[in-house]
């Protein structure tokens, strides 16, 4: 991928348009950040952890593929983070983020499936030092993983001796050793993040079903039968929660998804940005597109399914006017 500004006007819009909607929801980020650090949304500390680290790196993946990347190709694109070092750190740490929130997401589904699951490895699992195990370990792991990335780049120009612009290498697609890790690369995010969500998303409900049946038929047998179940109303809070993340996720990542399959089924490449109006253009880039749209949508979720962040959230938007409302006093 080539990280300049597009010489092609169409694709400028796209990407500016992009870019733009990417930015306004940066802010979202940042508050659900501030929100969920406070601990005040009546979630354990353990989901806590992993919805705090996935909403830091969301922000990474906007601040790095959004306004380092595409905004900055398109409003400054001669300065010095288009030169060849800085250009491949971002595309480094742009990686590094959209792996990490990928995985992060992963690990979250896993951790409610022990949570819902398997109560007796609940109690070793489902706990905050196992999480910040976890998130640290997918923090590690995605920083290693994209570490090659920096060396498949060459520059387009030299000027002065300066080399500007990061194209990708010619032995990239001949080398036996890169295309086996673009491959691996391209199967670890997001194909096999979206079949163990899928996996692990249908085998929670299917145990969830099994043992709702159970509970009612043994409540049925009791005089409170008709009383509400608070370990049922808890899981199903948890639920909920659980299937927007991850149904989210497997949604919008799903055109890209198909594009990598379509790619590798036909065997006809990636599309080039020669032609704006061309059918595999326009899927590969709205693949990207709704995968780096995914890092915004958690912040809705939260707001959307749980009750005490919305609270704490209408406090956010009041303290601006107590304070103004103090000051007149």
């Amino acid at each position: 991928m080539l990280y300049t500004a597009s010489p092609y006007k169409a694709q400028q819009t796209i990407d500016l348009r992009r870019s733009t909607e990417m930015l306004e929801n940066s802010e979202a980020n940042l508050v659900t950040i501030a929100i969920l650090s406070k601990g005040r949304c009546g979630l354990s500390k353990c989901i806590t952890r992993y919805l705090v680290s996935m909403a830091v790196m969301d922000f990474l993946v906007i601040i790095t593929a959004v306004i380092l990347s595409r905004l900055r190709a398109i409003y400054f694109p001669t300065t010095v983070l288009s030169t060849i070092p800085t250009c491949k750190v971002l595309i480094v740490l742009s990686w590094i983020s959209k792996d990490t929130s990928v995985w992060l997401t992963v690990a979250f589904t896993f951790d409610r499936f022990i949570a819902i699951c398997c109560q007796k490895l609940k109690l070793i699992y489902c706990t905050e030092k196992i999480a910040a195990g976890v998130v640290a370990m997918v923090c590690a792991l995605g920083c290693l993983k994209n570490v090659p990335f920096y060396f498949i780049y060459d520059p387009v120009y030299i000027i002065d001796n300066v080399p500007w612009f990061c194209t990708i290498k010619d032995s990239y697609y001949t080398s036996i050793a890169w295309i086996v890790y673009d491959c691996l690369h391209r199967v670890l995010n997001p194909c096999l993040p979206f079949l163990l969500i899928l996996l692990l998303n249908v085998l929670t409900v299917r145990h969830i079903l099994a043992v709702s049946a159970a509970r009612k038929r043994l409540r049925a047998q009791t005089k409170g039968g008709n009383q509400s179940d608070p370990e049922m109303e808890s899981r199903r809070k948890s639920i909920i929660l659980l299937m927007a993340i991850s149904g989210s996720f497997m949604l919008l990542r799903l055109t890209y998804v198909a594009n990598f399959l379509f790619v590798q089924i036909t065997s006809s490449g990636y599309a080039t940005r020669t032609n704006s109006n061309d059918p595999k253009f326009i899927l590969q880039e709205s693949g990207y597109m709704l995968e780096i749209l995914s890092s915004c949508t958690n912040s809705c979720i939260y707001g959307g399914t749980q009750t005490k962040f919305r609270e704490q959230l209408q406090e956010v938007v009041k303290y601006p006017f107590y304070l103004i409302r103090k000051r007149l006093k």
